[in-house]
């Protein structure tokens, strides 16, 4: 099966985006990228590993973590197709300050620093739309810490829950979309398992969800959002 950019259907990938632009430079320069697919639970970028570019999710989804200094595991976003992974390493430093892993079967396009660097020294447009990029990014990491540091966890239980759900969710039927174990849920949410376990209890009871097993589904959405409205919080990513 072809990976290649011209049939890529994830028109949000800053290199789908912009494939005009750089066919101008040459018709074949995306051919030189690596596609890689990873099984299940793969971590294709370990911490601290040397930097190898920049990966663009063609189809699956993936976590991004960050170990803190106690050795926890810290979920710092999920990332779903056409999203970037290892951007924070580019042109940054000699090694990845994140881990990635694969929460299903995912296929990665890799284009090299190297790559990257003969793009963006060459096309203005592709580097105002990077530029741009990191700039949202940044924006959403400092809204993200001044926020989550006036959440009280079950604030921040229900935040992760409607953030997973609009970035996954099936609008449907209400399941959040993603099934994760609960010690993956408290990773994200920057708390322990059993706070996560005893807030999913209680939104159960008060029937604003239904869990079973990794299952969780929305009841009351409105309700939820309610919930946290006045920290007016709802990042996409």
């Amino acid at each position: 099966m072809s990976y290649n950019c011209a049939s890529c259907e994830n028109d949000s990938c800053l290199i789908k985006k912009n494939l005009n632009y750089i066919n101008n430079l040459d018709p074949n320069i995306t051919d030189q990228k690596h596609t890689i697919q990873c099984k299940k639970s793969r971590q294709f970028i370990m911490e601290g590993a040397p930097v190898n570019g920049l990966y663009f999710i063609y189809s699956g989804k993936v976590k991004v973590i960050k170990t803190g200094y106690n050795g926890k595991e810290q979920i710092l976003r999920l990332s779903k197709d056409g999203e970037v992974i290892g951007h924070r390493g580019f042109g940054m430093g000699e090694t990845y300050k994140i881990g990635a892993t694969a929460i299903e079967d995912t296929i990665l396009c890799n284009f090299s620093s190297s790559l990257l660097k003969e793009i963006l020294l060459s096309e203005p447009k592709v580097t105002f739309d990077f530029m741009h990029f990191y700039a949202n990014e940044l924006n959403r990491s400092e809204t993200k810490v001044k926020t989550m540091s006036q959440m009280t966890v079950r604030e921040k239980v229900i935040d992760m829950i409607l953030y997973i759900y609009r970035k996954f969710g099936n609008h449907d039927d209400g399941t959040i979309g993603l099934e994760l174990s609960r010690k993956e849920l408290a990773d994200y949410a920057g708390t322990t398992d059993e706070q996560v376990i005893r807030i999913l209890s209680a939104l159960k009871k008060e029937q604003l969800i239904y869990t079973k097993a990794k299952l969780i589904k929305i009841l009351d959405l409105s309700k939820l959002k309610k919930e946290i409205a006045e920290h007016n919080f709802f990042l996409d990513s």
